[in-house]
């Protein structure tokens, strides 16, 4: 096998090159992120950061999806990016324990304007594909060659400055520099702090898009700032040296509740017994959680904003024994106090154990333990999450829940236009199209 220099990839990667099976897992990615872009726009997260790109990131480059003002491009980048971070509900991948395409995504469509010439469907995606990999790649290097753990934001945005790189042709010394402004500028925030503390901060990824593709048209003028590290330092070889041969879209992995992934194994586990055996959540006098450490510290019970919610093990348990769904309305509003689920968010008990810990981060795995008022004891046993690499949701459960984000908050003619557009995207000489759609639709 050669080595593919990941600079060269980022300008020369073709649609011919990438397998089908490649580029169908793109067009479900991007599904996937622009129904939970619609789901994030209900957020006050979202109409804050909003507010905030059209009056600090003016500009005529893009318009805000389901808004219409017009912004600057690191601006849309920025306010699409957080906005998509404003419900948990995004693709993911194990080996840099976040998420790309909430940052690349809006990336890739934000920079339309900077190619003289418009960009397919077919490029599009190629791009998505491009920039997945040099995202996560970037991502594992970093995780296992610095002492902490940061947010998703501060590798997503070397991806994202190989987005402006590849859209505006720079030459590969200038690509170099983008990589390299972006690394060291990317934020490098405390990604468990955000865990423990939760707020609006979230993942970084916003923040990620808006500094990747500032450093791409830095470069553009002249600014120096490479290496990038992560990227070509000895000690990271490794993680690039399947580049075009392993495709990281195909380790992403879909999430079917709206609450970080370090829960969802437990919820799994709660869902088995409640399927299995019928218990009445009414009836249920103890909930014990074995799992490890990183969903241990998920410990919020009684979360006054959605944001707490999100980032809690407590009360999405007690809020799916409830409701039997998780998306944003039983995490927001009026059911933040839901009798019922506050009942069953304090009786959950967290336990950090080894066993679980051993396995993580390669498996994300519970043991969920349900006692009644009858004396009835249920376990679950060890559970994955839903939806995990080795089951993951077939095309249909993932248009369902597009569908389900989408029909909610737009209408229908918008919905069903946006989701035929994405499943056919390939075949759009011109994506201006999607984005139109997306500023307009309502």
């Amino acid at each position: 096998m050669i080595m593919i220099n990941p600079i060269h990839f980022i300008h020369d990667l073709t649609w011919e090159q990438i397998p089908d099976e490649v580029r169908h897992q793109a067009k479900r990615c991007l599904l996937d992120t622009l129904g939970v872009a619609i789901g994030g726009k209900q957020t006050d997260l979202s109409t804050i950061i909003y507010n905030h790109a059209a009056r600090a990131f003016g500009g005529s480059d893009d318009k805000l999806w389901f808004d219409g003002r017009s912004v600057s491009m690191v601006g849309s980048a920025l306010a699409h990016g957080m906005s998509i971070d404003a419900l948990d509900l995004h693709d993911s991948c194990r080996p840099v324990k976040g998420h790309a395409g909430v940052a690349q995504v809006p990336a890739a469509l934000a920079t339309l304007s900077l190619d003289s010439k418009p960009i397919s469907g077919k490029e599009l995606l190629t791009t998505l594909t491009m920039a997945y990999d040099i995202a996560i790649r970037t991502g594992t290097a970093q995780h296992n060659t610095v002492c902490d753990y940061h947010t998703s934001g501060s590798w997503n945005a070397v991806g994202a400055a190989a987005v402006a790189s590849r859209r505006m042709g720079l030459s590969l010394d200038k690509t170099r520099h983008a990589l390299g402004i972006a690394e060291y500028h990317g934020p490098r925030s405390q990604m468990m702090r955000a865990i423990d503390h939760p707020g609006m901060i979230k993942d970084g990824s916003g923040w990620g898009a808006m500094a990747g593709l500032s450093a791409g048209l830095l470069a553009a003028d002249g600014f120096t700032g490479a290496p990038a590290i992560t990227v070509e330092a000895d000690d990271v070889k490794t993680y690039w040296e399947d580049l075009g041969d392993r495709w990281s879209l195909m380790i992403q992995y879909f999430k079917p509740y709206a609450v970080c992934y370090w829960a969802q194994p437990a919820l799994a586990g709660a869902l088995k017994i409640m399927n299995a055996h019928h218990v009445n959540h009414q009836n249920i006098t103890a909930i014990k959680v074995h799992t490890f450490h990183e969903s241990y510290r998920l410990a919020t019970r009684f979360p006054k904003e959605t944001d707490e919610a999100q980032y809690s093990l407590p009360f999405p348990m007690g809020a799916l024994l409830v409701h039997g769904r998780l998306m944003l309305d039983e995490l927001t509003g009026d059911n933040l106090k839901h009798p019922d689920v506050l009942r069953l968010s304090g009786l959950v008990e967290l336990i950090d154990d080894d066993y679980f810990n051993d396995r993580f981060p390669a498996e994300r795995l519970s043991r969920v333990i349900i006692e009644t008022n009858d004396g009835m004891r249920y376990d679950s046993d060890v559970v994955q999450p839903l939806w995990d690499l080795s089951a993951p949701p077939t095309d249909q459960e993932l248009i369902d829940k597009f569908r389900s984000l989408s029909h909610q908050y737009l209408s229908a003619k918008n919905a069903e236009a946006l989701e035929n557009m994405i499943w056919n995207i390939e075949s759009l000489d011109d994506v201006t199209e999607l984005n139109t759609l997306l500023q307009e639709a309502r």
